[in-house]
C-alpha cells in the first residue's frame, strides 16, 4: 500500500504540473500594446480650401463636369480643412513626382514618429526583436524597413517583415504578424510601422473614379511599440484579445472595386469602383459572423438566435397567409461585447455604412467622424488616430474592450478584440485640438466658395487659370 501512495500522488501532481506549464507557457504569448505614436506634419502641409482650389486648378484635364463632381465629393467627404498632404504638391510638382519624394515623405514620418515613441517608453532601439512595416504603394530597394533598420542601427539578428500591396488593412495584418511571432518566443520588442506613401501616387488625370482617391487620403502615419513581457504588463496600454483576417480576392467584383492602374492617358491612380460599397458590406458581414462568436457574451448569441428564428418564421407565416412577412432582420448587440468601436476612416460612407449594420450611435461613431475631418483617410494608419481621439477624450478606462475594422484592397476586412490595461488619457496627437471636437459643424467651405460652379453652362465656361 505504502508502494502505492507515490504513484498515486504523481499520476494526480503530473497532470496538475502539464497544466501550470501550459498555462505558465501561455501568459509568455499574450500581444501587449506598450505605446504608439500618430504622425502628425507641420502645418505648412495643410491642405485648406484655398489651396485645395488651387491644386484642382492646375489639373489641364479637368473640365466643367469634373470640377461640378470634384465639389459635390469634396463637400459630402466629412474632411475639414486642417488635413496634410504630400511636400510635393505644396511645391506645385504633383504631375511629376520623384522617387526621392516617396522617400522623403516616409523618412519625415518614421524620424519624427519612431523616436517620439521609442523615447517615452524608455526603450532602445537595439533592443526591438521585430520589426514589421506597411507602406502599401512605395516598394524600393532598399526597402522602407532596411532605411529604418540603418538609420536607427538595429541588431544584426532583428526579424524584419517589409508588407506593400495591403492597403487600408495593412495595420491589423501586421499585428498579426507580431502575435504569431509572439506565440514562439518570449520576452520580445515588437515595432510596427503603418504609413501610405501619397507623393508618387497622387493622380493628375480626369477619371472621377481615380481622382476621387485625391479628395480622401492624406498624410499620416503610425509607430506601434509591442512586446510580451510579462513583467511590462502593468506598463502595458492594450492587450489583445482576438484577431480575425477575412479575404474575398476569390471573388472578381471585390478584387477590381479597388486597385492601382493606368488611365487612358497613362496616369498612374487608384481605382475606386461603384461595386466598393457591396464588396466592403459582404466582407463585413462575414468577418463579424466569424469574429463574434469569440467576443460577445453567450446570452447575446442565444437572444439573437431565438430572435432570428422567430423572425423567419413569422416571415414564413405571413407569406403563406398572403401577408407577405416582415423585412425587418435580427440584429445582434455588439456593445454587450464591445464598448468602443476604432473603426477606418475609409470616408463618410464607409462610416455611415459601418454605423447602421452594427446598429451604432453617434457617440459610437464620433471617434471615426472626427478623426476623418482631422486627419483625413491616412490609409492603414487611420486606425490609431481613431484609436487616439478617445484616449484624448478620456474615453477608455481599465476593462474596456475595443474592437477595431479596417478594410483594404484585395478586397480584406480584418478586425481585432483590444482589452484596455490601465486607465488612459493622454492627449497624444490630438492634444493641441482635442477641446475644439467635436466642432457644431462638420460642414467644409468648399460649397460657400465654388458654389457658383454648379450654374455655370458647359457651353460658355471657361477653365480658370
Amino acid at each position: 500500500m505504502d508502494v502505492l501512495v507515490p504513484v498515486y500522488a504523481f499520476l494526480i501532481l503530473y497532470p496538475l504540473f502539464l497544466l501550470w506549464r501550459w498555462v505558465d507557457a501561455k501568459r509568455d504569448q499574450e500581444c501587449y500594446i506598450l505605446d504608439y505614436e500618430c504622425y502628425k506634419p507641420s502645418d505648412d502641409r495643410k491642405l485648406d480650401t484655398e489651396f485645395c482650389g488651387e491644386v484642382i486648378k492646375r489639373n489641364r484635364h479637368l473640365g466643367l463636369h469634373e470640377y461640378k463632381f470634384l465639389l459635390k465629393a469634396i463637400v459630402n467627404s466629412g474632411i475639414g480643412e486642417h488635413t496634410y498632404g504630400p511636400r510635393m504638391v505644396f511645391d506645385g510638382r504633383e504631375e511629376n513626382p520623384t522617387y526621392e519624394d516617396g522617400i522623403l515623405e516616409m523618412e519625415e514620418f518614421f524620424k519624427d514618429s519612431i523616436e517620439k515613441v521609442l523615447t517615452r517608453s524608455g526603450v532602445s532601439p537595439q533592443e526591438i526583436d521585430v520589426l514589421v512595416v506597411n507602406v502599401s504603394m512605395l516598394a524600393g530597394m532598399p526597402s522602407v524597413s532596411a532605411r529604418i533598420i540603418n538609420h536607427y542601427k538595429l541588431r544584426d539578428d532583428i526579424k524584419v517583415y517589409n508588407i506593400t500591396g495591403m492597403g487600408c488593412s495593412a495595420s491589423v495584418i501586421s499585428i498579426d504578424i507580431v502575435q504569431n511571432i509572439f506565440k514562439t518566443q518570449k520576452n520580445l520588442y515588437a515595432l510596427v510601422i503603418t504609413s501610405e506613401s501619397l507623393s508618387a501616387n497622387w493622380y493628375s488625370g480626369n477619371e472621377r473614379s481615380m481622382i476621387l482617391a485625391n479628395c480622401l487620403f492624406r498624410v499620416g502615419g503610425s509607430a506601434i511599440l509591442l512586446t510580451n513581457k510579462r513583467a511590462l504588463k502593468h506598463r502595458t496600454m492594450f492587450k489583445l484579445k482576438c484577431l480575425l483576417r477575412t479575404h474575398h480576392g476569390a471573388r472578381d467584383e471585390s478584387y477590381y472595386c479597388c486597385v492601382q492602374k493606368e488611365d487612358d492617358r497613362g496616369h498612374v491612380g487608384f481605382h475606386l469602383d461603384k461595386t466598393l460599397p457591396m464588396a466592403a458590406t459582404r466582407a463585413l458581414v462575414d468577418n463579424l459572423r466569424e469574429i463574434s462568436p469569440r467576443i460577445l457574451p453567450i446570452r447575446e448569441l442565444v437572444r439573437f438566435m431565438i430572435v432570428s428564428f422567430f423572425k423567419k418564421w413569422s416571415q414564413s407565416s405571413g407569406s403563406k397567409g398572403g401577408g407577405g412577412g416582415t423585412t425587418n432582420r435580427a440584429l445582434i448587440n455588439f456593445k454587450t461585447g464591445v464598448d468602443h468601436f476604432c473603426i477606418h476612416t475609409g470616408g463618410k460612407a464607409v462610416i455611415d455604412g459601418i454605423g447602421v449594420n452594427l446598429d451604432l450611435s453617434e457617440y459610437d461613431l464620433e471617434p471615426a467622424r472626427m478623426t476623418l475631418h482631422r486627419f483625413g483617410n491616412t490609409s492603414a494608419s487611420s486606425l490609431w488616430y481613431v484609436l487616439g481621439y478617445m484616449e484624448a477624450k478620456k474615453r477608455l478606462n481599465k476593462g474596456d474592450r475595443i474592437l477595431m475594422l479596417s478594410f483594404g484592397a484585395g478586397f480584406k476586412c480584418n478586425s481585432c478584440l483590444w482589452e484596455v490595461m490601465r486607465d488612459l488619457g493622454d492627449g497624444n496627437v490630438w492634444r493641441d485640438c482635442i477641446d475644439d471636437y467635436p466642432p457644431k459643424t462638420l460642414a467644409n467651405p468648399f460649397m460657400e466658395k465654388y458654389g457658383w460652379i454648379n450654374d455655370e453652362d458647359p457651353n460658355t465656361f471657361v477653365v480658370p487659370r
